[in-house]
């Protein structure tokens, strides 16, 4: 035992002499395991909502020459698949090297047949973008109920169902947090949550502290950057990432270690006057983003 003992340290004293020599202390490794890229990210189709409708294929081709990986679509006129039908958008992604990963859609038309098409295709989610704000805490109470019968229709096709949130569910109503309300009142085998980390900062709250309660919850997030010197309009206050007020790296690193898997860019001003002009230059930054 003794002798075992004096070779591992003879071992490890090895190890470490090797390490500094080559100017690898142990918080360099660290550090090293630390700063790592994002990985793949995703963008919402909605930041292109001026230029898509007129040419679906020309603008998916250039986001994918930005070096978007993965597509979260949205229902607009041509439905989720923008003309081409479930099939043919999942045809010209894998031409381009892409995947949808999830869709906004509306849940209260056809969501079986929209659920089953989506799990045809590979998809990963269906989400709720919007229900507004409410008059009542028990409206949000009544959202959950809907949320977990969605949940439970996707969960049947083998895909997930997720709420993406605004600035409401996190503004106190009745003395209750909607945002709470729902996440507590959801079955989390059933309903996951994408998180607007723009709408969350809109709102006056603390991230990383909600990563934090409910980890694993948040399971997709929009990255949308928000003015440094924002006006009363919120509509006009997203900017391009890296110019605006929200630290990326701290957020982002507090997402991933809580559960977060998908990273996608959104934006809906454009201060440089161009949506695709936009979307290449936050394309750019999420490539040199290190969390």
């Amino acid at each position: 035992m003794q002798q075992n003992r004096r070779n591992f340290l003879k071992i490890t004293g090895a190890m470490g002499a090797g390490l500094a020599l080559n100017g690898l202390g142990a918080s360099s490794l660290f550090a090293a395991e630390e700063a790592r890229s994002i990985g793949p990210f995703g963008i919402q189709l909605y930041t292109l909502r001026d230029v898509i409708p007129g040419d679906p294929k020309g603008v998916l081709k250039q986001l994918a020459s930005f070096g978007y990986k993965q597509i979260e679509s949205y229902e607009g006129a041509q439905g989720m698949y923008w003309g081409l039908g479930h099939k043919g958008f999942k045809s010209y992604m894998d031409e381009l090297g892409m995947k949808i990963v999830s869709s906004h859609c509306d849940i209260t038309k056809d969501f079986e047949k929209k659920a089953a098409e989506a799990a045809e295709i590979g998809m990963n989610y269906l989400i709720c973008p919007w229900k507004g704000p409410q008059k009542s805490i028990d409206d949000f109470k009544r959202f959950a109920d809907e949320f977990n019968q969605k949940g439970e229709i996707c969960k049947k096709n083998g895909i997930r169902f997720a709420y993406h949130n605004h600035d409401y569910s996190f503004k106190t109503l009745d003395g209750q947090n909607p945002q709470e309300v729902m996440m507590n009142n959801t079955d989390a085998s059933l309903v996951d949550f994408e998180m607007d980390i723009y709408w969350v900062v809109a709102a006056g709250a603390d991230t990383a502290a909600w990563f934090k309660k409910y980890k694993n919850r948040f399971r997709l997030c929009h990255i949308k950057d928000r003015s440094k010197s924002p006006g009363t309009d919120n509509g006009k206050n997203s900017v391009d990432l890296g110019t605006g007020s929200i630290d990326w790296k701290k957020t982002l690193k507090a997402a991933k270690k809580n559960g977060m898997q998908y990273f996608i860019v959104e934006q809906e001003a454009y201060p440089n006057g161009s949506s695709l002009e936009a979307a290449k230059v936050n394309a750019a930054f999420m490539k040199t983003l290190k969390v």
